[in-house]
């Protein structure tokens, strides 16, 4: 946990005051957020939109103020991690099953930095399974589709019961292996109706802070 620890907390040295951040989800994004609670209790002008109900709810019981996705134009800073990145900074996300939001709140940031421990960083993407959030609506002829394509998807699970999302729908995740071939497997799913987002996250960020056991490792974008 201390890799995880310490890459949260260095990102939170990029924050200025007057900034509307965006709030990632998981485990990483934890550390970084108790940390935005302590800058806000020490008078820093900060708002946030949250990724997900669990990181809105951390952020409340921290006082830092919020705003819904629909009351900002734009995001200055978006901070969250990841499941897996590569050297081109090509990243998998959506373990956690709050991707749409993590992808909209990314999309709408000047400044995205991703923050992880050291063992997601891969040669290339795939091994981590591919989320993709889809409607419950005729899910069983989504997933078919997904299966017919050789996406090998398995509908998640939690408590021995579909997982829901926060946006009320289901994730697939997809046994595809790596390499995964970024371009073929973003137009296979962009044809298959159902399927509302992927997990695949292309070259999105600024910069990659990564803890490690000899410290933090901050790469910049090229």
């Amino acid at each position: 946990m201390e890799q995880k620890k310490i890459a949260g907390e260095k990102a939170v040295e990029y924050i200025k005051d007057g900034m509307i951040l965006g709030l990632g989800s998981g485990s990483t994004a934890y550390y970084m957020i108790r940390k935005v609670g302590e800058l806000v209790a020490k008078g820093m002008n900060i708002k946030a939109v949250a990724t997900s109900k669990s990181t809105e709810k951390l952020a409340k019981e921290l006082n830092i103020p919020l705003l819904s996705i629909d009351e900002v134009e734009k995001i200055d800073l978006d901070i969250d991690g990841v499941d897996e990145i590569d050297s081109d900074f090509n990243a998998v996300k959506g373990g956690g099953g709050a991707l749409f939001r993590e992808k909209m709140v990314a999309n709408l940031a000047k400044e995205v930095i991703w923050i992880m421990d050291e063992s997601k960083l891969v040669d290339y993407i795939g091994e981590f399974p591919l989320p993709v959030e889809i409607l419950p609506y005729g899910y069983k002829h989504t997933l078919k589709a997904l299966r017919d394509n050789f996406l090998n998807p398995v509908l998640r699970l939690k408590d021995g019961k579909t997982f829901v999302t926060d946006n009320g729908n289901y994730i697939a995740d997809l046994h595809i292996g790596k390499p995964i071939n970024i371009n073929n497997i973003l137009k296979t799913l962009n044809n298959i109706t159902g399927v509302l987002e992927v997990g695949l996250f292309i070259n999105m960020c600024d910069r990659i802070i990564v803890g490690t056991d000899k410290g933090v490792k901050v790469i910049e974008k090229k």
